[in-house]
């Protein structure tokens, strides 16, 4: 004859096995969990990025690295401000940007929150290539008034970044969330202060 179950030690039997197991899965997971949240790198990666303007001459540009990508930072002269309704919208894919990545906050027609300063990312919209500057008129032609070119492919940019039409280049280049406050540009955060 079998002797009745006492279920008071089966239920202690039980928590005694199930404590470690669980201890153990958790210390299981816990690396997994772990792996998931960004690491100090990644964040500083994504974080916005400062950058002294106070020493960049009309007609420089910079080259700054945010998000692993590259983004210019350009004073544009008054003759490049001054060329950017020069050229017809009929010779633009995407003349007042709508079509094309850019904060609401910027001038559609300058692409900036101040004409002289324009920031965008220097990556082509094609396939990702890195377009060089052709910033002298006449240099791409008799009608070329200063831009951007991507040798690769042919794409074609005014200093405003708008793409003409015939390139291979889809859309304008990007213009990134940026605030001017002064001589400090930061790339990464709205002019109100909200991180992108």
């Amino acid at each position: 004859m079998s002797e009745p179950v006492n279920q008071s030690r089966r239920r202690a039997a039980i928590a005694t096995a199930a404590v470690p197991g669980a201890m153990l899965g958790a210390a299981a997971v816990a690396p997994f969990v772990t792996s998931m949240t960004p690491s100090e790198r990644a964040k500083a990666a994504g974080a916005p990025v400062e950058v002294d303007i106070s020493n960049l001459k009309p007609g420089e540009k910079l080259n700054v690295e945010w998000r692993g990508k590259v983004v210019w930072v350009m004073k544009r002269t008054p003759e490049q401000v001054a060329s950017l309704s020069q050229i017809p919208a009929s010779q633009l894919a995407d003349p007042l940007s709508k079509g094309s990545l850019q904060p609401a906050y910027v001038d559609p027609k300058t692409r900036s929150i101040s004409p002289e300063l324009v920031v965008m990312e220097g990556v082509c919209t094609h396939l990702g290539c890195s377009p060089v500057s052709r910033l002298t008129p006449g240099e791409l032609g008799n009608d070329w008034l200063g831009g951007f070119y991507c040798p690769c492919h042919g794409s074609k940019f005014d200093v405003a970044g708008r793409v003409y039409t015939g390139s291979p280049a889809p859309t304008n280049l990007p213009v990134p969330d940026h605030k001017i406050d002064g001589t400090k540009l930061v790339i990464g955060i709205t002019p109100d202060g909200k991180e992108a």
